[in-house]
């Protein structure tokens, strides 16, 4: 069970590294693909299956269905060459960002270690739990999110027709 938690995990790091620095977003889009079925192998070793499902049905269905027709609808061909900036304390800014977010992953992941299992709503299941939660505590962020990928599409049309002129 150890070992192939550790073989998704290895396949969606590497994956996500390859959507990150994939040239063309075709290809970005695939691999994170790949990585989304990699977490939600991950979701069914913690035995949840039902955000398993919905990580398969929604995020590598839906959502990427939906990235893949904005990435066909803006009729990418081959990727530009990108500009030279000029500002030498980019790469600098860059590694302080990056390891200021390996220190807030590190302290997570040692948080998450050290605190014991505990149900989200006691006496209720899986689903029941993570839908009332949702629905109560965590609305906002969740309709937030929602309005979110609304203005993204929107965006990303709007780009797409600009560019058709």
């Amino acid at each position: 069970m150890q070992i192939l938690f550790f073989i998704l995990g290895a396949v969606a790091l590497i994956a996500g590294g390859l959507v990150v620095f994939q040239k063309h977003p075709l290809r970005s889009a695939l691999w994170l693909i790949v990585n989304f079925f990699a977490v939600a192998g991950i979701y069914l070793l913690a035995h949840a299956e039902f955000i398993a499902a919905i990580q398969v049905i929604v995020y590598a269905g839906a959502i990427m269905v939906l990235f893949l027709f904005v990435i066909m609808l803006m009729n990418i061909r081959q990727p530009e060459e990108a500009p030279k900036i000029p500002f030498i304390g980019q790469k600098l800014a860059g590694i302080i960002l990056a390891g200021f977010t390996g220190l807030i992953l590190i302290y997570g992941v040692t948080k998450a270690a050290l605190t014991t299992g505990k149900e989200m709503a006691p006496g209720l299941g899986n689903t029941e739990s993570i839908a009332r939660s949702l629905f109560t505590d965590y609305l906002l962020p969740f309709e937030v999110t929602s309005v979110l990928l609304l203005v993204a599409i929107v965006g990303a049309v709007v780009l797409a027709k600009s560019k058709l002129k």
